[in-house]
Order: structure tokens, then C-alpha cells, then sequence
């Protein structure tokens, strides 16, 4: 089988695509080949090439929010992603395409219509964007994260699989991560990540809390590359005996044992979390980011209406320091979150997903 995949935007389609290709390969399919499909413009060939796998540079344009000149512009560069998509996949020539959705896998995926080249779409968020809605009309099957997304897609072709995560995220436990990093079995830990970007707002609550907060927990904060050095900063300046409590760095390859080590997330609300938090069993504080027509609130709304997290508005920030600590003092309210989380959790998503890859494939 060779296989394509495509996806892109947001570092968020990066790891998914991962998973379900590590899930295929544990299938026992033969891939000779495989290669990603998608832009490069937001560390996507870093990301891809540094997982062993062939980069394809595909151009694609966002249209949400844009304006008629930034319309034109995105439509031809997209028209030009296109015809480079059809170029490139009619050389490669792959048995079926797998989309994780955000434009850039746009072009690829129209180019799978052109080609007839079978496409299996995964929809990771509860409510799809522009290019999923588009998608859904052009691909073969769909596979998404939740229940709750069925409402916009097609039932006929679609399969609720889970999200799917690194393996690590189920091969850890508790204790064995908390060894791992250093905290002792009765430290409080948080841990605050925005996205791979980063997200300044959730940041600056922290910086400006941040001896408050250190005086009852360690923080593991993932600050984005833009605001590693302010965080750098703010550590310099704690009084020495709480610098070895907050733990910043701009991003980190073990998130995994972070998650599983954590008492408490504090995270936005983009599709990662849906499988990551409740593969991690971590009770969560989410505030969904406004952008990308909003559909981070439907995320968090998912998770805070099983009882895994609370959502809290980027309006509100201000209480963030005392939400965290009025969790961390109440422990049956985290262990009730924890036990909703764990209850969420799809260990078989990757591999679902890649049985309906394979399926596609052959017919």
C-alpha cells in the first residue's frame, strides 16, 4: 500500500497523521513509501522529516477572516497548490490519500477528486472548519473524534474512531512519570500549554500569578517559542527557592509523561485535547481561543460537559490563578474530573482509523 498523507495549518494535523501512520505500519501493511503532502510555512517539514518521512511542498492559503484582496490571493495560491498536488501525487501515485483536515490539506484532497484517487478524511475537532466541510464532500470516508461531530457530517460514510495519540501517552503510568521527571509522589504539578504556538494570553495570567501559584504547586509551563524568554525572565527573578518549582520551556518532546505526571492542565482547546487529556487522565481548566470561528469552544464544551474539565472564557483570565488553586484544594472534585477524563479515552482511535485506511485502500 502506498499511502499519502496531507494535512496542515496548525502543527495540531501533524501528530494525528503520525499516530494512525504508526498504527497502519503495526497492521503489518506494506508501505514502501510514504510521504506528507501539505505546507510548510508553520514548521510542518520540520515536524514531518524529523519522523523519517518524505516531505512534499504543497502551497495552500487560509480563507477564514480574509478580506476580498486576501480572498484573491489565497484562491490563487490555492489554485496553484492544486495543480502542484496533482503533479506530485499523479507522479507518486499512492492507493489512498488520509486528510487531517486545516487548509493545507485543501489542495491534496481536491487533487484526490481530480485523480480518483481514494480519500479517507479525519475530522479531529468536534465541529469541522472550511476545509473538512469541503472535504467531506470529496472523500471516500470520514473518521472523526467524537459523537457529537456527526450532527455535520455525512452519517452514511462516517466513523467515530477517537482521536488518536502517541502510544506513550498509554505505555506511561503515574508513578513511572513522575520518577521520570523528578516530582515526588505528593508534589501538586500543573502543567500549562497553549498549543505549539504557544498562547500569550493564558501565559501572561501565569507570569503575572506566578510566585502565588509556585507557593502551592510546580508549574511545567510550555510557553511557545514567543514567549520563552519573558518566561526565562520571570524565572531569573522568583526568589531561589521557588525557581526549582517552575519548569518552562518553549516546547517539549516528553508532553506525554508531562500529562500523565500532572495533578491539573491548563490548555487551550484545540483537537489535541479531546484525546490527549483523556488518554492522560488529567483533569483540565480550558479556554477556548476565539479565532478560527471559534469552534475551540465546542471542544471545551465536550470535555467540560462530561465533567473532565472546566472552561473558563479568555475573558475571565483574571480568576485563572484562583480556579487553579481552589482545584488543587479540592481533591475529590479532581479525582471525580480524572475518572470523567479516563472514561473518554480511545486507546484503539489510531488503529480504527487505520483499518478504514486500509480498507479504502483496497478497494
Amino acid at each position: 500500500m502506498r499511502l499519502a498523507l496531507t494535512g496542515g495549518g496548525t502543527g495540531g494535523h501533524i501528530l494525528p497523521a503520525l499516530a494512525v501512520l504508526e498504527a497502519v505500519r503495526a497492521r503489518g501493511v506494506v508501505a514502501p513509501e510514504v510521504r506528507f503532502f501539505g505546507p510548510q510555512d508553520r514548521g510542518e517539514r520540520a515536524r514531518v522529516e524529523a519522523a523519517g518521512l518524505r516531505f512534499e511542498s504543497v502551497a495552500a492559503a487560509a480563507i477564514r477572516g480574509r478580506n476580498l484582496l486576501q480572498l484573491i490571493r489565497s484562491g490563487l495560491r490555492l489554485a496553484w497548490g492544486t495543480f502542484t498536488a496533482v503533479r506530485k501525487l499523479r507522479s507518486f501515485n499512492p492507493d489512498v490519500i488520509f486528510s487531517t483536515g486545516g487548509y493545507g490539506s485543501f489542495p491534496c484532497s481536491l487533487a484526490a477528486r481530480i485523480l480518483r484517487i481514494p480519500l479517507v478524511v479525519y475530522l479531529p475537532d468536534v465541529e469541522p472548519g472550511w476545509a473538512v466541510k469541503a472535504e467531506k464532500k470529496l472523500a471516500t470516508r470520514v473518521t472523526t473524534t467524537t459523537e457529537a461531530a456527526l450532527a455535520f457530517l455525512p452519517k452514511q460514510k462516517t466513523v467515530v474512531t477517537g482521536y488518536p495519540v502517541r502510544d506513550a501517552f498509554f505505555s506511561l503510568n503515574r508513578d513511572g512519570a513522575r520518577a521520570q521527571l523528578g516530582f515526588a509522589p505528593d508534589d501538586r504539578v500543573v502543567v500549562v500549554a497553549g498549543a505549539t504556538q504557544g498562547a500569550h494570553a493564558i501565559n501572561e495570567a501565569i507570569f503575572t500569578n506566578l510566585a502565588a501559584l509556585l507557593n502551592h504547586c510546580s508549574v511545567v509551563h510550555i510557553t511557545g517559542p514567543g514567549d520563552a524568554a519573558v518566561a526565562a525572565n520571570a524565572r531569573a527573578h522568583l526568589p531561589v527557592e521557588l525557581q526549582g518549582r517552575y519548569h518552562v520551556a518553549d516546547f517539549r518532546d516528553d508532553l506525554p509523561a508531562v500529562m500523565v505526571a500532572a495533578d491539573l492542565a491548563v490548555m487551550r482547546a484545540g483537537a489535541s485535547v479531546l484525546g490527549e487529556l483523556p488518554a492522560a487522565a488529567l483533569p483540565s481548566i480550558l479556554v477556548p481561543a476565539t479565532y478560527a470561528g471559534g469552534h475551540q469552544r465546542n471542544n471545551a464544551d465536550w470535555l467540560g460537559d462530561a465533567g473532565a474539565a472546566v472552561v473558563l472564557a479568555e475573558a475571565d483570565l483574571a480568576q485563572l490563578p484562583d480556579s487553579i488553586l481552589s482545584l488543587l484544594g479540592d481533591q475529590p472534585r479532581l479525582d471525580a474530573m480524572r475518572t470523567a477524563a479516563r472514561g473518554l479515552a480511545r486507546p484503539d482511535a489510531a488503529a480504527a482509523i487505520a483499518a478504514v485506511v486500509e480498507e479504502v485502500a483496497k478497494r
